[in-house]
């Protein structure tokens, strides 16, 4: 099933039948706040235990049994798989087979445009796909203009445009940064420039993506200011190195054309899943700086300092900021 844009919205706050979900693209706090709003709407609350279950990657084999359980309390069951991929694809046939009652609800920010998983739900009737991506022009402008009204606050056409250029690269955090603005503005109060510019911080665009383009391309002062903001918005250690490795295995895919001949800029343009318009210029930058057998292991490093993290009483956020910012000072040698 595909959802039109005007239909999204109601259909977040009501799913009705729709019994498996997928919400994919490069804005992780979107399929964050998405899938929140998804399993608030069918269980009531994000944590009933009665109501709500939660599957990692590596738990597939349990989906179909975990949809088609029955709650002791009433209600319609929410299932929430993070980190989905194509593995899913058969565990997601299977449930659409079963008509188990439940709402599965997939977060999968690193799938690819032709994904398999994505066209199966695409297909199906009681199933749907929406894409997360950042907002930019006049969708962020909207956005801006929408969040700040409902404050009563008034912008300025350069604040604006101006708020335009900083914010989109994450939901969570652009929303944050305008609340923010609202409450410093005040009710009936008006953004200018000056206000913008002094209230909405140098990291608000930045994002977890943000924090792994920079250090490939060795900018390791952005890297680390996007890190710290990632984890402060509530990025999980294993998460930073899982999301760290699915963005060296779209390099290396494109490392091994621009070795087989094509141009870096191609190679970029060619990657998949897509590389983000605002990120291709890192993206391309790197290509420049790693070799297919210096990304190779860098990727062994980065599985390395996951099973690291998880072993009990690791210092998992040292491990992950260290392993992030080592890809930036490898980049910064290379240049």
């Amino acid at each position: 099933m595909r959802l039109t844009p005007q239909r999204l919205a109601a259909f977040l706050r009501d799913p009705g039948d729709c019994r498996v979900v997928l919400l994919f693209g490069e804005d992780l706090g979107m399929i964050h706040h998405r899938a929140e709003t998804l399993v608030r709407a069918v269980a009531g609350s994000l944590d009933d235990p009665f109501l709500v279950a939660e599957l990692g990657r590596g738990e597939l084999d349990r989906l179909t049994d975990e949809a088609a359980s029955l709650p002791l309390t009433g209600g319609r069951r929410v299932v929430r798989v993070r980190e989905a991929t194509d593995a899913a694809t058969g565990a997601v046939q299977a449930v659409l087979n079963s008509r188990a009652p439940a709402l599965v609800v997939l977060e999968a920010p690193g799938i690819a445009t032709r994904s398999k998983l994505r066209a199966l739900l695409d297909a199906a009737p009681d199933g749907a796909a929406i894409a997360c991506h950042p907002e930019e022009g006049h969708a962020l402008e909207g956005t801006i203009r929408r969040v700040l009204g409902a404050a009563t606050v008034a912008v300025d056409q350069d604040a604006l445009a101006w708020l335009s250029g900083q914010l989109g690269a994450d939901q969570v955090s652009t929303h944050a940064e305008l609340e923010k603005l609202a409450l410093y503005a005040g009710s009936n109060g008006r953004v200018d420039l000056d206000t913008a510019m002094h209230c909405v911080g140098d990291l608000a665009g930045l994002s977890l993506d943000d924090a792994l383009f920079a250090a490939t391309a060795g900018d390791l002062a952005t890297a680390d200011r996007a890190l710290e903001l990632a984890v402060a918005e509530g990025a999980a250690p294993v998460g930073v190195l899982r999301g760290g490795l699915m963005h060296l295995q779209r390099l290396y895919r494109a490392r091994l054309l621009v070795e087989t001949g094509m141009s870096a800029g191609d190679a970029a343009k060619a990657a998949r899943p897509p590389v983000f318009f605002r990120r291709v210029g890192a993206f391309t930058k790197a290509l420049s700086l790693w070799s297919s057998s210096s990304l190779a292991a860098a990727m062994a490093g980065l599985s390395k300092a996951e099973r690291n993290c998880k072993r009990t009483g690791a210092p998992d956020h040292t491990l992950s900021r260290h392993a992030v910012l080592t890809l930036a000072r490898r980049a910064m040698a290379a240049r």
